[in-house]
């Protein structure tokens, strides 16, 4: 009989192929995992916001009504997600599942039922003037699909789209409904099944095609007719404002130079310092490679604008003073208050359809963008500010900075000591990767980001400088390692390249978080009951440019499925913070339940080298020398580990 592959086993749950640690799993869900799962999957919940708020609106105000239902749902703290009906963390292809998009997304449909229920009027924002924006108009089928979905009750529309475009089950789908708060999900269940739809509705082609994306539009004029009568009215209003503006006085010097900055808020030398371009300090060109430290502060400043007086006095007074109009993000436990004196000045240029200053103050990069100049466009429009920590940089961690995002692409400012990149993907080690064409700047050509979806097919990462890096949604992408946590190395070699890409889709839930560095450290390699092979024990462990949130996660890497060489590992435990799998506390302990092909369950568990016997308790007892459990169970069996060290101290499971 042959046997077939083993799967790992969640303690706490009896269903075949969930896995977790034998301590307990998060579940809070931060304001930055959040943020992070809305900006990655905006088309997809502007998508579902649409189709499931009431149709009796007019197109416009409809699409206008879905941004805002989006653009509302990002919580205002840390948010637990216990009782929200979220889906488990799952195994095989779904194993990158982003918990934040499933928080988000259940924002947004609870969102677009109660908006459907009160009939409220569209949000304040978005707002668009003069024109009439909507999707592009689809054929018979999606004209069809368009009518059967208006028939329904905007319950039943939240459960067709729950699970034909969404995919989920009929047991997920009620359980997402009810905590939407829709009071009878099974007959709204009951109700989409029986909707009349054109062939093909079911295969998503339909509710995947433009007719129903919001993100895709067209814009026509409203009534000019009447927008001219109104435009009198509105000019009369307005010079009766600016008459009154001129007796009252403007603050400062005016508007015009500090493009969208808001009015001062102060008078003193240090600040004044910070706000003159002139001041704005440089490297030489050839700074760093005399340097005793290679990092941000031997960077010369690159870009065909950076004799642009005009714009660095708009970068620098909107750092100093954004206005409210001014998007501001920052990674994690970084300041977005002003410099404190002359910032250094590392790019001012137009990339792609932007104008991009970055500087640095020693302890921060900062990025200010706005829209690239055009005709009758004035200077400063569209402004948003990005911050990020970037003390203790150093070669290997001040290689490259993002200049610019668009949905799919990124494209990188390189240090002037990188002097080639190579596009590789992380999930497929065997594929040689691509080059990345450098121009005189240092700046790279557009190349793909990372976009977690549920298969997680693909993990788009760089080669640069000898060092491997991946995008993680901030300004400075994040470098992976390989090898012990005292003595990382470089991610070279068929170990080293094959251990992540196993790993490599649980970057996912380290997104937003101001990820420095990720290591992968085999720390135990345990042979499995009946004769089934080895399975490799990894911890990865996420360290922040500040020090706290750092993420240490257990995982376990059984034999790869036949035709499946780099199959992702299941993870065995998490632990938020702490020096577990760090350079601190280089050693760990971990287990779970797997089922062998025979049926049988069984405990395993593992420790590092440090470990000199382990001892079960709970659901499964036993105590065995050395540093592997392998114990007979049974399905939802839950256990505590702990582990005795060679030097007498006692070690706990990772939690």
């Amino acid at each position: 009989m042959t046997q077939q592959q083993a799967t790992p086993q969640r303690p706490d749950h009896a269903a075949p192929g969930s896995v977790d640690d034998v301590t307990g799993t998060s579940d809070v869900i931060d304001v930055e995992q959040a943020e992070a799962a809305l900006v990655e999957h905006y088309p997809r919940l502007v998508r579902l916001a649409y189709l499931v708020l009431p149709p009796g609106q007019s197109r416009s105000r409809r699409v206008l009504a879905a941004h805002g239902v989006v653009q509302r749902t990002l919580p205002r703290q840390r948010t637990s997600t216990r009782g929200l009906g979220l889906p488990a963390q799952r195994t095989g292809t779904e194993a990158a599942i982003d918990p934040g998009y499933a928080f988000v997304r259940l924002r947004v449909l609870r969102t677009a039922l109660a908006t459907g229920r009160r009939r409220a009027l569209p949000p304040a924002l978005p707002q668009v003037w003069g024109l009439r924006m909507f999707p592009r108009s689809g054929g018979a089928d999606e004209l069809a699909l368009d009518q059967a979905l208006s028939a329904l009750s905007a319950p039943a529309r939240a459960a067709f789209v729950l699970r034909d475009l969404e995919r989920l089950s009929a047991p997920e789908t009620r359980r997402l409904l009810e905590s939407a708060g829709v009071a009878h999900p099974r007959e709204a269940l009951e109700e989409a099944e029986q909707a009349q739809t054109p062939a093909g509705s079911r295969d998503r082609l339909l509710l995947e095609s433009p007719e129903f994306d919001p993100c895709a539009l067209q814009a026509r004029p409203t009534d000019l007719i009447r927008r001219r009568q109104h435009g009198r009215a509105v000019l009369a209003a307005g010079a009766a404002v600016l008459v009154c503006g001129a007796l009252l006085g403007l603050p400062g010097e005016g508007w015009g130079p500090d493009g969208a900055a808001a009015p001062p808020y102060a008078q003193n030398a240090a600040a004044e310092a910070a706000l003159d371009p002139g001041k704005v300090t440089t490297a030489p060109a050839t700074a760093w490679k005399s340097a005793a430290r290679q990092d941000f502060s031997v960077w010369p400043a690159r870009g065909n604008r950076v004799h642009d007086k005009a714009l660095l006095r708009r970068a620098l007074a909107v750092w100093a003073r954004p206005g409210a109009g001014v998007p501001v993000s920052a990674t994690p436990g970084t300041a977005t208050g002003p410099a404190a004196g002359p910032a250094q000045l590392l790019f001012a240029g137009v990339v792609d359809h932007a104008v991009v200053v970055l500087l640095h103050d020693g302890l921060r990069v900062v990025r200010y963008a706005e829209a690239a100049d055009g005709e009758g466009q004035t200077p400063g429009t569209g402004a948003a500010l990005d911050f990020a920590r970037t003390d203790g940089a150093a070669v290997d961690s001040a290689s490259a900075l993002v200049v610019g995002r668009t949905q799919a692409n990124v494209r990188y400012l390189t240090a002037p000591w990188v002097k080639s990149a190579g596009l590789v993907d992380l999930l497929k080690p065997n594929v040689v990767g691509q080059p990345v064409h450098l121009d005189a700047s240092g700046l790279t050509a557009p190349v793909p980001t990372p976009r977690p979806t549920e298969t997680c097919a693909a993990w788009p990462a760089l080669r640069m400088g000898g060092h491997l890096l991946t995008d993680l949604g901030e300004l400075t992408p994040a470098r992976l390692t390989y090898g012990s946590p005292r003595r990382p190395g470089e991610v070279s070699g068929p170990q080293a390249t094959g251990a992540w890409a196993r790993t490599g889709c649980q970057l996912t839930e380290m997104r937003g978080r101001g990820v420095r560095t990720v290591n992968a450290w085999e720390f135990a390699r345990q042979p499995l009951p009946g004769g089934a092979g080895s399975a490799a024990w990894l911890c990865t462990r996420a360290e922040t440019w500040r020090g706290a949130g750092s993420r240490a996660t257990a995982q376990i890497q059984p034999p790869a499925p036949s035709g499946q060489p780099f199959a992702a590992g299941a993870v065995a435990a998490r632990a938020e913070g702490g020096t577990a799998c760090g350079p601190r506390s280089p050693r760990a302990l971990a287990g779970v339940l797997w089922k062998a092909g025979s049926g049988q369950w069984w405990l395993l568990a593992a420790g590092s080298d440090q470990v000199t016997s382990i001892t079960a308790t709970g659901g499964v007892h036993g105590r065995t020398p050395g540093r592997f459990v392998s114990l007979p169970a049974k399905a939802g069996d839950r256990a505590e580990l702990a582990g005795r060290l060679a030097n007498g101290g006692r070690i706990g499971a990772l939690r």
